[in-house]
C-alpha cells in the first residue's frame, strides 16, 4: 500500500470537512434566518434556533391542524387566525397558524394523515405570491419538486396530506385568485386530498368578507363529515394573557412606546430594513402639488443616504403609519381605557405557536396608536364575537343581530365604512364597553400594515432620495355623516404641515404623534422600507414605451421619464417615450405640470404627452379617449417597434377600460377580429410587454 504524503493528508482532511459541512447544513450552519430576528420576537424572549420543520412543531405543541397564510396586507393572516380560533373553540381542534416563510416544505410528504393543513393565500399584484409565500409557491408549483423521501409527481408524494384552501383576490386584475388556484392544482397533482371546494374572496367586488363567511360554513360541514368532528358551543378562549405591570411606569427604558423592535427601543436602528424593521428616514422636502384648497396631493423627498437602502426605478416605498389621535381617543373612550391609557402591560402568548403582534412591555395607548388597525373596516364575525361582552341586554341584542344578519350589517355598518369604535358607539353610545377583553381586541383587530406608494423618482438620478406622490384621502359616504380619512396620507400631510412651520398640525381635524415614540421621529422623520417591484423600464433605453397614468398614477412615470432624460443626457439613444395623463382640470390638479416642459426639452421629439381633462368642459374626457384618438401611433409602436405598454392607477375602472380599448385598437388597426386583438393583449401581459401597477 502506498504511503500517504502530506498533500494527500491535506486533501483527505478537506474532503472530510466538506462532507461533514454538507450533511450538517441546516442543522449546525446555514440555518435560515428568522425573519423576526432583531425585531419584536427577540424583544419578547423568543428562543433562538426555532424549528423550521412544521411537523416537528405540530408534534411538540400537540397540534392536529395548521393554518398557513400568505399575506401582504394582513387580511389573509386575519382570516387564518379566525379559522384557527373557530376550529379550536367550535370544534375542539388543536390549531395553530403558521407564516409560510417560517417553515420548510420538503417534508410535507411526511405530513401525518391524522392532521389537517389549511392554506389561506392572497394573490398580490398581477398574479404574484405575497412576499412571505414566494418560496412556498415556487417550491410547490415547480416542475421538478423534490420531497424528503424522494419520488416524483407520479408517486403522489402528498397522498397523506389532507388540505383546505381559501384565496383572497381582486377580480379587477387579470390573474384573479391565481395563487390559490395554482397551489390547489399543484397539491392535488401531488396526491393531496382536499376537503370542500377552494374558497375565493373578491376584494374587487367588495364581497371579500361575505365570500369568506359563505365559504367557511359548508367547509366546516364537510370537514365534520369527513373526519368526524363534533361541534360544541363556542366559548371565547383567549390566545394571549395581559398583565398590568404595577412595577413599571411608561417612562421606564424597557417599555415600548411604539418602537417596532429592540434596536429601535435602544436608539440604534440597524438594517436590513424590511417589513419587520423600518428605517426612520428624514423628510428633506415636502410640498403641495394641487392648486385647490379642498383637496391635497403631496410630493415628498425621503432621504435614505447611509441606510444601505437601495431602490430601482418603479419600486414601491412603504410608509409605516400612526393612528390619528382623534381615533385613538375614540377607541380608548368607548372601551373605558382613557384613565389607564398609559398603564404598562405585558402581553404573553398562552400557546407556544401564537405570536404576540407587537413588542412588550408596552402601554394600552402605544399598542392602539402604533400597532392596531383601529380605523379599518370591521368584520361581521368579529362584531358577533363582542355580543357576550355587551354592556346591557339591549346592546347585546343589537350586536347579535348585526353579527347574524348580513343585509342589516351591510346597511348599518359596512355601507357606512364604520370602524370598530364607531360601531360600538352606534350600538350603545351611553355606556362604556368595559367588559370587552383587551386580548379579544388584539386578536380581532388586524395589525396595522405599512402602506405602499409607487416611487416617483429615478434611482439613476437620485439614488439616495426617494420621491413619494400621494393624494390625501378623504371620502364622503353618500347618505352618511361619516367621512373616511386616509390613515397614512393624513399622517404625511401632518408631517408636511409641521415641516412648513405649523406647531400643531391637525389635517382634516386629525392630530398625530408625529414626533414618534420618545420623540425619536422629531426633526420630521417617517418610518419606511422599500419593496421591490416587477414594474420596470426595458433594459434597452432605445425601446419605446407607452405609459398611461391618470391622477397619482403618473407617479412611477415621473421616475421613468426622469430616468430616460438622464440617459439621453448621458449620450444613450432613447426610444419614443409617450405619456397619457389625465386629471380633472389643468388649473386644479395637473401634477408636475412644469416638469413636463423640462423633460420635453431634455428628450426632444422622443417625448410625447397627451392630456385628458375630465371636468374642463361639459364633455368628460379620459385617458382611454386619448388612446383611441392616437390609435395609429400606439399600434405602430407596439407592432413595429415592440414598445412596452404600462398602466398605473385605478384597477376597477381606468385600468380595465384601458385593457379593453387596447384590444379594440389592435383589432381595428390590424384588420383582425376583436377576439384576436384581445388575445394579443393577453400575450403582451404574459410576456411582460404590458405591465400594470394598479390598486382598487
Amino acid at each position: 500500500m502506498a504511503q500517504l504524503d502530506t498533500l494527500d493528508l491535506i486533501v483527505l482532511a478537506c474532503l472530510l470537512v466538506g462532507t461533514v459541512a454538507y450533511f450538517t447544513k441546516g442543522t449546525y450552519w446555514g440555518i435560515p434566518k428568522d425573519p423576526y430576528a432583531g425585531s419584536y420576537a427577540l424583544a419578547n424572549g423568543a428562543k433562538a434556533g426555532k424549528t423550521r420543520n412544521i411537523i416537528e412543531k405540530m408534534d411538540e405543541s400537540e397540534k392536529n391542524c395548521v393554518v398557513f397564510y400568505g399575506s401582504q396586507t394582513g387580511t389573509a393572516e386575519d382570516y387564518a387566525s379566525r379559522l384557527s380560533k373557530e376550529g379550536s373553540q367550535r370544534f375542539g381542534l388543536k390549531t395553530m397558524t403558521a407564516d409560510l416563510e417560517d417553515y420548510d416544505y420538503a417534508n410535507l410528504d411526511t405530513f401525518p394523515e391524522d392532521k389537517i393543513a389549511m392554506f389561506v393565500l392572497a394573490t398580490y399584484g398581477e398574479g404574484e405570491p405575497t412576499d412571505n409565500a414566494v418560496d412556498f409557491y415556487e417550491f410547490i408549483t415547480g416542475e421538478d419538486v423534490s420531497f424528503s423521501n424522494g419520488g416524483g409527481v407520479d408517486d403522489k408524494p402528498l397522498k397523506n396530506l389532507t388540505f383546505i384552501t381559501f384565496g383572497l383576490g381582486n377580480n379587477t386584475y387579470e390573474h384573479y385568485n391565481s395563487m390559490v388556484r395554482l397551489v390547489n392544482k399543484a397539491l392535488v397533482k401531488l396526491g393531496a386530498q382536499r376537503i370542500g371546494n377552494p374558497g375565493e374572496g373578491d376584494d374587487g367586488a367588495g364581497t371579500m368578507e361575505e365570500d369568506f363567511l359563505a365559504w367557511k360554513e359548508p367547509m366546516w360541514a364537510e370537514m365534520k363529515e369527513t373526519i368526524g368532528l363534533e361541534e360544541r358551543e363556542a366559548v371565547y378562549e383567549p390566545v394571549f394573557s395581559i398583565t398590568e405591570r404595577e412595577d413599571l411606569n411608561a417612562d421606564a427604558n424597557e417599555v415600548y412606546l411604539g418602537e417596532p423592535n429592540k434596536n429601535h427601543l435602544e436608539g440604534s436602528q440597524r438594517g436590513p430594513y424590511n417589513s419587520h424593521n423600518p428605517y426612520i428616514a428624514p423628510i428633506v422636502e415636502s410640498r403641495e402639488i394641487f392648486t385647490v384648497k379642498d383637496r391635497n396631493c403631496l410630493h415628498m423627498e425621503i432621504d435614505v443616504k447611509g441606510s444601505n437602502i437601495t431602490y430601482q426605478t418603479g419600486d414601491h416605498i412603504a410608509v409605516w403609519p400612526t393612528n390619528a389621535g382623534k381615533e385613538v381617543d375614540r377607541f380608548m373612550n368607548i372601551l373605558g381605557l382613557l384613565d389607564k391609557r398609559h398603564q404598562v402591560i405585558t402581553v404573553k402568548a398562552l400557546d407556544s405557536t401564537a405570536k404576540v403582534p407587537f413588542p412588550t412591555p408596552t402601554t394600552y395607548d402605544a399598542a392602539v396608536r402604533y400597532h392596531m388597525e383601529i380605523c379599518g373596516p370591521v368584520s361581521r364575525q368579529f362584531v358577533a364575537s363582542l355580543a357576550a361582552f355587551a354592556p346591557n341586554e339591549t346592546a347585546k341584542a343589537e350586536i347579535t343581530r348585526l353579527g347574524n344578519d348580513k343585509d342589516y350589517f351591510s346597511d348599518k355598518i359596512a355601507g357606512e365604512y364604520l370602524n370598530i369604535a364607531q360601531v360600538l358607539q352606534k350600538v350603545e353610545p351611553n355606556y362604556k364597553w368595559t367588559n370587552v377583553p383587551f386580548t379579544l381586541l388584539i386578536e380581532g383587530i388586524n395589525k396595522i400594515q405599512p402602506r405602499y406608494y409607487s416611487i416617483s423618482s429615478s434611482s439613476l438620478v437620485q439614488k439616495d432620495k426617494i420621491s413619494i406622490t400621494a393624494v390625501v384621502e378623504e371620502i364622503r359616504i353618500p347618505g352618511s355623516d361619516n367621512i373616511v380619512k386616509g390613515v397614512t396620507t393624513n399622517y404625511l400631510l401632518a408631517l408636511k404641515q409641521k415641516q412648513h412651520g405649523d406647531p400643531n398640525p391637525d389635517p382634516h381635524g386629525l392630530t398625530y404623534a408625529i414626533t414618534g415614540p420618545r420623540n425619536k421621529y422629531d426633526g420630521i422623520h417617517v418610518p419606511v422600507h422599500v419593496r421591490h417591484s416587477n414594474f420596470k423600464l426595458p433594459s434597452d433605453p432605445s425601446k419605446p414605451i407607452i405609459m398611461v397614468g391618470p391622477g397619482s398614477g403618473v407617479a412611477p412615470f415621473r421616475g421613468f421619464i426622469q430616468e430616460r432624460a438622464a440617459q439621453r443626457n448621458n449620450g444613450d439613444v432613447v426610444g419614443q417615450t409617450v405619456l397619457f395623463y389625465g386629471c380633472r382640470k389643468p388649473s386644479e390638479d395637473y401634477l408636475y405640470k412644469d416638469e413636463w416642459d423640462h423633460y420635453k426639452k431634455a428628450l426632444g421629439p422622443a417625448f410625447s404627452l397627451f392630456t385628458a381633462f375630465s371636468r374642463e368642459t361639459n364633455k368628460k374626457v379620459y385617458v382611454q379617449h386619448r388612446l383611441q384618438e392616437n390609435a395609429a401611433l400606439i399600434n405602430e409602436l407596439l407592432e413595429k417597434e415592440k414598445a412596452n405598454f404600462y398602466v398605473c392607477g385605478d384597477a376597477a375602472n381606468m385600468a380595465r377600460e384601458v385593457n379593453i380599448i387596447l384590444g379594440k385598437i389592435i383589432s381595428e388597426q390590424r384588420g383582425i377580429s376583436l377576439e384576436k386583438g384581445e388575445e394579443i393583449v393577453k400575450n403582451m401581459r404574459s410576456s411582460n410587454q404590458y405591465q400594470e401597477d394598479v390598486w382598487s
